[in-house]
């Protein structure tokens, strides 16, 4: 019997035939092409340009990869964003790294990229061109938005790395011509995190007040020695550029030679040409100020001897075109000022005598019945007045006092410490109140208070029902017999 056949039913009918090809469902092809291509080409590195970049909302980055004749999907994952050397950008030259795999959904193969890096500097320069069109056309390296450089400042910020000759120069330029506080912000200065620590180097400064701990610089020096475009690249993150921007502290820009040139020194407020040249544009020179100020002092004195020479040489000058000595031009003056002055004692006499005749004249119109005439016309005005009113206000106060009696009577009837006929007040060993049975307990002391006197009583604890017995008089004494040998008077 061969193996081609299997008999099912019944004996008298022919055997069916094995497929020897069994059909695939689409799912199980599909899987079977990812997992070849994924042991194929496990580790793979492609070069191409970058086009249709997608950022999606979850984190991801959606792209392709292109060449002149072919295309490639490609897929960065959150995590590996954060890490990539270069920002996907459209029509960036790359070198990826990554794996081949398959989407099984459209049945199309792509790369799941793990690293990314400019394929050389030309690449680089384009994306850094792209971005300064960007950021330029927002107008962030307009002039007018810049901040004026402080001319004597007292707290510079630096930002670099603690090590290396920059700090070195930088401190050693300060000290020697503008000696004042520098602060030190230690940062990495190349690959991926460091324009991340920068950037918050910034910001830091920025939040400072003047009641800091740490005082709040007048000005920023951003640094770094120089280097290639892949050294510097860090200096043209988009992110760290908007942060130089946004800083409300002048900011002076030196990174790397005098022909070096990053995407910061456009945005900053000065760029320096190298770390030293930043030193010495945020701080004058002492010994030239000094020179200054005394050479201002010493031109001082002599503009203002020169002013007092010329003021004399004139006036000389003009007392020689006078016609006679300037004594004998003063005299005549002199004299009428004391013709003047002799004068004017009997003229004050005769202008006191004119006025004493002028008040005479009015005083002799004026009486006393003016001024009594409208006295009696204003009293008899508030004897009216106090007619009027008089008898309304009397019987408001006859009212009034009527109520205050009647509220005294009430309140002497109400009074607890005036009891009435036949009533008593308790009070306690201390002389407090009691207002109830409650607040009493037995052989308690208190006091009894009536209106013509006060007694002390004890609390004996009986039932309320019974009558109290009223005490047994006393006894009246009897009366003493008299002494033997007194007589009766009567």
């Amino acid at each position: 019997m061969s193996d081609d056949y299997v008999f099912e039913g019944p004996a008298d009918e022919p055997p069916a035939p094995r497929d020897n090809n069994p059909p695939l469902s689409i799912s199980e092809l599909s899987f079977a092409l990812k997992r070849t291509l994924e042991d194929r080409f496990g580790h793979v590195r492609l070069r191409g340009e970058i086009s249709k970049v997608n950022h999606h909302a979850s984190g991801h980055v959606y792209l392709t990869l292109k060449d002149d004749k072919s295309a490639i999907d490609g897929v960065v994952w959150k995590g590996v964003v954060r890490g990539l050397g270069v920002r996907p950008e459209s029509g960036l030259e790359v070198i990826v790294t990554g794996k081949i795999t398959s989407y099984p959904a459209r049945s199309s193969y792509q790369i799941v990229i793990e690293s990314m890096e400019a394929a050389g500097a030309g690449a680089l320069l384009a994306q850094l061109e792209r971005l300064k069109t960007k950021l330029a056309g927002e107008g962030l390296f307009e002039g007018s938005r810049k901040k004026p450089i402080p001319t004597f400042p007292t707290t510079i910020g630096v930002i670099t790395s603690p090590t290396g000759a920059v700090i070195r120069d930088i401190l050693h330029r300060i000290a020697e011509r503008w000696p004042c506080r520098v602060i030190v912000w230690p940062v990495v200065v190349q690959g991926d995190a460091a324009a991340g620590q920068v950037a918050n180097a910034i910001r830091g400064f920025d939040a400072l007040t003047a009641d800091s701990p740490v005082p709040r610089p007048d000005l920023l020096i951003v640094a770094r020695g120089g280097g290639s475009v892949e050294d510097l690249w860090c200096f043209n993150d988009e992110t760290l550029a908007r942060t130089v921007a946004a800083a409300s502290i002048p900011i002076i820009s030196a990174v790397g030679h005098e022909t070096d040139t990053t995407l910061i020194d456009f945005v900053s407020d000065r760029r320096a040409p190298t770390p030293t040249g930043a030193a010495e544009i945020a701080t004058p020179v002492l010994a030239d100020l000094q020179y200054a100020v005394a050479d201002f002092e010493r031109r001082l004195v002599r503009a203002g001897g020169r002013l007092l020479e010329d003021r004399r040489t004139r006036l000389r000058a003009a007392a020689r075109g006078l016609p006679a000595r300037p004594e004998d031009l003063l005299a005549l003056p002199q004299q009428r000022l004391d013709l003047a002055g002799s004068k004017l004692g009997s003229a004050l006499h005769r202008n006191v005598a004119v006025h004493e005749r002028q008040y005479a004249a009015v005083s002799a119109r004026l009486s006393d019945g003016l001024l009594n005439r409208a006295i009696e016309r204003r009293h008899d005005r508030m004897v009216a007045v106090s007619e009027r009113f008089e008898p309304a206000i009397r019987r408001r106060l006859d009212r009034d006092q009527t109520r205050l009696a009647a509220l005294s009577r009430a309140l002497t009837s109400l009074d607890p410490k005036r009891p009435k006929p036949g009533f008593a007040r308790v009070e306690d060993e201390h002389g407090a109140m009691i207002a109830s049975a409650s607040g009493l307990h037995d052989g308690q002391a208190v006091r009894l208070v009536f209106a013509d006197g006060a007694k002390g009583a004890r609390i004996d604890g009986g039932a309320g029902g019974e009558p109290i017995p009223a005490p047994k008089p006393r006894p009246a004494p009897k009366p003493r017999p008299a002494p033997p040998g007194q007589g009766d008077l009567f």
